[in-house]
C-alpha cells in the first residue's frame, strides 16, 4: 500500500475504536500565562503503552494480519514502536521481533519484553539492519516501520481526528519531528479537515535534519544527532518527507536546555510526566514565540516514557526509532 489519503485515516479511527484511549486535552492558566497563548495539550503520554506509537502499530497489524498467515511481525527500534508493535501483535495473538540497537532505555527494553516481544540486541544500527534481514528470512515476519509506512502513519493521524472533536477553532499544532509519522498523520487530516490551521514541526537543534531536508526537497541524513530527545535522533522517510514538505507552515528549533526546562515545567507546574521529545513541542511556548502569541495552540505531548532509572538521555548520537 502506497497512497496516504484521509480515507485511510477514517478506517484507521473505525479499526482503533475501543482498542486505543482517546487521549485527554489539558489545559492550564499557569501555561497560558506564561506563553502569551490558549494552549491545549493533547496528552498521548497516557497513551497505551505510553506513547502515541501504538495507534500506528495497531492499525498496521490489523490490517495486515488477515493477508499475513505467518502471523509474525518485526521492527527496528529502541523505543517507543517496540513496545506499540509488541503490544498490538499480543492483542492479535501474533509474534513480534524487535531489533533494538544500542544503546537503549531499559525502560522500553523491559516493556517490549513484558509485552511478549522477542526482542534481538545489535551493537550498531549497521547490524540492527542487517539482524532484521536474517530474522525476516528465518521466519518469514513482515516489517512494520516505525514511521514510514502508510498504515502506521494513517493510525498516527487519529490523533488529529480526536483533537478536532476535542478542540474546537484551533489556530495551530504543534508536534515534535524525527521520523516524520506523527507528523505526516496529523497534516494529512488537517489538509483534509481544516486547511487553514497551521501546522510547526518541533525539532532539536542538536538533529536538525528534518527542517533541511524539507527546505532541500531530499531526504538530509543526520549521522550523528546529539540531543536527549532520543526519539528525535531518526532522520524522515521517503514518504513523509513529501507530506511535510506540502504542509508544514514552519519548524521551530528547540535547545538542550530548553528541553529539559519543558519536561521540568511539565512536571512541577501541571503534574505531567512526559519525555525530551514531547518536551521539544511544548518549549516553543515556554519562550514565547511570537508567532502564537495570542493564537489557540495544540502540542501533541507525543509521550511519557521517562526512564529516570539510566542516564540513556546521554548526548550519545545514537538514533531511536
Amino acid at each position: 500500500m502506497n497512497d496516504i489519503a484521509f480515507p485511510l485515516v477514517e478506517q484507521a479511527v473505525d479499526l482503533l475504536r475501543g482498542v486505543a484511549k482517546i487521549t485527554p486535552v489539558f489545559t492550564s492558566r499557569t501555561l497560558d500565562e506564561m506563553s502569551g497563548a490558549r494552549v491545549f495539550l493533547k496528552c498521548e503520554n497516557v497513551q497505551l503503552t505510553g506513547a502515541f506509537k501504538f495507534r500506528g502499530a495497531y492499525h498496521a497489524v490489523t490490517r495486515l494480519i488477515a493477508t499475513h498467515p505467518g502471523r509474525t511481525f518485526a521492527t527496528i527500534s529502541s523505543g517507543n514502536h517496540a513496545q506499540g508493535l509488541a503490544l498490538a501483535c499480543l492483542v492479535h495473538g501474533a509474534a513480534t521481533h524487535v531489533v533494538m540497537p544500542k544503546p537503549f532505555s531499559a525502560m522500553k527494553y523491559q516493556g517490549a519484553l513484558g509485552y511478549g516481544a522477542i526482542v534481538h540486541i545489535a551493537e550498531t544500527r549497521d547490524d540492527a539492519e542487517v539482524q532484521l534481514r536474517d530474522v525476516v528470512e528465518n521466519t518469514g515476519a513482515m516489517v512494520v516501520h516505525p514511521f514510514n509506512d502508510p498504515l502506521v502513519i494513517a493510525g498516527q493521524g487519529t490523533i488529529m481526528m480526536e483533537l478536532l472533536d476535542q478542540v474546537k477553532e484551533l489556530d495551530a499544532v504543534l508536534a515534535p519531528v524525527g521520523g516524520g509519522g506523527l507528523l505526516s498523520g496529523l497534516c494529512i487530516v488537517a489538509e483534509a479537515c481544516r486547511p487553514r490551521m497551521e501546522l510547526f514541526a518541533c525539532e532539536p537543534a542538536g538533529a536538525a535534519d528534518a527542517i533541511q531536508s524539507v527546505g532541500q526537497n531530499r531526504l538530509v541524513p543526520m549521522p550523528n544527532p546529539r540531543t536527549i530527545a532520543d526519539g528525535l535522533r531518526t532522520s524522515l522517510g521517503n514518504r513523509t518527507l513529501p507530506i511535510l514538505r506540502r504542509c508544514l507552515a514552519g519548524f521551530f528549533l528547540v535547545q538542550e536546555e530548553e528541553i529539559v526546562e519543558a519536561m521540568r515545567f511539565a512536571r512541577e507546574r501541571l503534574n505531567l510526566e512526559i519525555e525530551p521529545s514531547s518536551a521539544v513541542a511544548l518549549a516553543p511556548l515556554l519562550r514565547r514565540e511570537p508567532g502564537l502569541a495570542a493564537k489557540r495552540v495544540a502540542v501533541v505531548l507525543s509521550g511519557g516514557n521517562v526512564d529516570r532509572s539510566s542516564p540513556g538521555t546521554a548526548l550519545d548520537g545514537r538514533k531511536d526509532r
